[in-house]
């Protein structure tokens, strides 16, 4: 088995188990274990560097604040001895948010070489292949990047979908976020015209792999999204957002942008409007 081959249009972006055991010692192959320092301590895959990106946030999507946040991903990246010309392959526990974070991330900084580990390490471990404990201290690099605006949204653009027939926003928090019962900002509630497709619905809760085509598109189109159409997903700070992202992206969507300051933006700025179903 090569890639994860459940009839994705984008079938490359998802790496199967084997695949990557195949491609790890290659040159310019760079594997990334997004999970918290404790996993990886207790175990990894062989030769992945460490890169936790939880909490690496913005909740301001102005031009300078998102402007530094973008570098400062990019040279986190380059520290961890990242480089732009590199394979780059990110895994989390399974098929999860932060994995779907750094692969998003990833395209978002130009970098058109980016991958995901279906399954995670679960799935590596399951498949009989080792883990190790021991890192290794990387040598810096510098990350070049060029920023793809079209990959990011910000507060201003989601104001200009609203209502926007040729837009689509979805909401992939809880049902209860959205509805407003839980309240992660000073205001609760969900942006205007957004549609609600929790992230969680995207993975297999057994296998922790990513769901198959078929599966994914019938979710995506039983919320009327049209292929053709401008996507904003957003959740709450931005990762179960990209992992819809990568959802997307493995179906071919056209124009899919996250929105990266998500609800904690959304809920705290005053000025911008809200939909409460309560």
């Amino acid at each position: 088995m090569g890639v994860s081959s459940r009839s994705y249009p984008n079938s490359d972006l998802l790496w199967s188990a084997q695949l990557l055991a195949e491609k790890m010692d290659e040159s310019g192959v760079v594997v990334i274990d997004t999970r918290p320092a404790e996993l990886y301590s207790n175990g990894h895959i062989p030769g992945a560097k460490h890169f936790d990106p939880y909490f690496v946030n913005t909740d301001d999507t102005d031009d300078a604040p998102l402007k530094a946040f973008t570098r400062m991903w990019a040279e986190m990246l380059g520290w961890r001895g990242v480089r732009a010309t590199d394979t780059i392959v990110f895994y989390g526990e399974f098929t999860d948010m932060c994995a779907a974070r750094g692969f998003w991330f990833a395209e978002y900084l130009g970098h058109d070489d980016a991958h995901v580990l279906d399954g995670g390490i679960r799935n590596w471990i399951e498949s009989g292949l080792s883990t190790v404990t021991k890192g290794v201290v990387p040598k810096p690099e510098k990350f070049l990047y060029n920023a793809v605006k079209e990959k990011v949204a910000t507060y201003i653009d989601v104001l200009e979908a609203i209502d926007n027939p040729d837009y689509v926003i979805i909401d992939t928090r809880s049902k209860q976020e959205f509805l407003g019962v839980d309240k992660r900002a000073r205001r609760g509630g969900a942006i205007p015209s957004a549609k609600h497709r929790d992230w969680e619905d995207l993975f297999d809760q057994t296998s922790g792999c990513m769901k198959s085509a078929d599966e994914l598109q019938l979710l995506f189109e039983s919320l009327d999204i049209d292929p053709q159409k401008k996507i904003i997903v957003y959740c709450n700070t931005g990762y179960r957002s990209a992992h819809a992202y990568l959802a997307l992206r493995l179906l071919n969507y056209s124009t899919i942008r996250n929105y990266v300051g998500s609800w904690q933006e959304w809920g705290n700025r005053e000025t911008l409007p809200i939909k409460t179903v309560l």
